[in-house]
């Protein structure tokens, strides 16, 4: 099926904090903190684009994996569908920036499924002998679309912005992507909605109506097990289990109604909110630099998106001596340092062997 041969995440640099958000909405800061479980955390500021911080990240995997340009055969760009600009193309304008000019550059919009909706649409174009690499880019402005001022709004108060970029290979990658599973329950279609304001689109709740937290559970629950039956394994095989960082309850009541134990997941709430489509990959990413991970090791990608759609992705760490220590003397943009909230000349990364 192929894999992921490499990823790299990129973070802006302005931040929202409770505060922020409790003097615009007149919200008590512990009730935001209930929704957030963090002081603060990165959202776009004025002057800053989601497709920048994806170009950065793109930078970084391939200068890492040192893949020529005109190798690349797709570039997808994955968000909400609500752009940096109307009515145009960032995978194209990412493409342009990088070199890539002739690969076939599009967008899928499946909000914080996108990223994982774009893997796998990536690989099924690797899989028909389209292309031997395909680029995906994962990128959003979800805070930029929160209403702070509206007190109703506070639910979404935890939603922050962060970009990923996935290279994925046809051979020679570092996590074989085993398995994709993924389904949407229409009837939750207008539970939100967008709003056109004068500078900007909000994101509205259409109604308020029961049950969607135990919808996740039951999907995730359903997805999982058709993904480990297909694989011929059990819970007890899954050696880390990621999602999307939108609801630490929801979170930790998956964990236990379907048997993982906490330390097999990845809890980023005391630093970053909710940072889109962008969550998992900022949790695998924090896996390989903190060197949690181990040959063979079964990791399932949890995603779930506004519509309501709920994917469950399977992949097994095969890094096959790729792990090496990053050059002590590289200069690092501005930008890019933010790439994990730490100086990247001082951290460990995945690249050919």
């Amino acid at each position: 099926m192929g894999g992921i041969a490499d990823l790299d995440v990129a973070f802006p640099a302005s931040r929202i904090s409770a505060q922020q958000m409790s003097t615009v909405s007149g919200v008590p800061i512990p009730d935001i903190l209930e929704i957030t479980h963090s002081e603060s955390f990165p959202i776009l500021g004025p002057d800053e684009q989601s497709w920048e911080l994806t170009l950065e990240a793109a930078r970084a995997v391939l200068k890492r994996e040192q893949v020529e340009p005109a190798v690349i055969g797709q570039v997808i760009f994955a968000g909400s569908g609500e752009w940096d600009v109307p009515f145009w193309s960032p995978a194209a304008k990412v493409a342009s920036e990088l070199g890539i000019e002739h690969a076939h550059c599009f967008e899928i919009a499946n909000f914080c499924n996108a990223g994982m909706t774009a893997v796998r649409t990536g690989l099924d174009g690797i899989a028909a002998g389209r292309t031997e690499y395909a680029l995906v880019l994962v990128g959003d402005r979800l805070g930029r679309m929160v209403d702070h001022g509206d007190p109703a709004a506070k639910a979404l108060f935890n939603l922050g912005d962060a970009a990923a970029a996935v290279l994925l290979a046809r051979d020679d990658y570092t996590f074989e992507v085993l398995h994709s599973a993924m389904r949407t329950d229409p009837s939750w279609s207008d539970y939100y909605l967008g709003e056109h304001r004068p500078d900007r689109v909000v994101i509205r709740r259409g109604g308020h109506r029961r049950g969607l937290a135990a919808a996740y559970v039951d999907n995730f629950t359903s997805l999982i097990g058709e993904t480990l039956e297909s694989l011929g394994k059990g819970i007890s095989d899954v050696t880390h289990f990621l999602i999307n960082q939108g609801d630490r309850s929801m979170h930790e009541r998956l964990l236990r109604e379907i048997g993982i134990p906490a330390e097999r997941s990845v809890f980023n709430y005391d630093r970053l909110g909710h940072m889109g489509g962008a969550d998992t990959m900022i949790a695998l990413r924090g896996l390989m630099d903190e060197h949690r991970l181990r040959p063979g090791d079964l990791i399932l990608l949890a995603t779930s998106a506004m519509g309501f759609s709920w994917g469950i992705t399977a992949l097994e760490y095969r890094p096959h001596g790729r792990i090496r220590s990053s050059p002590q003397t590289t200069t690092v943009s501005p930008l890019t340092a933010r790439t994990h909230g730490t100086d990247s000349r001082h951290r460990l990364t995945a690249r050919k062997g």
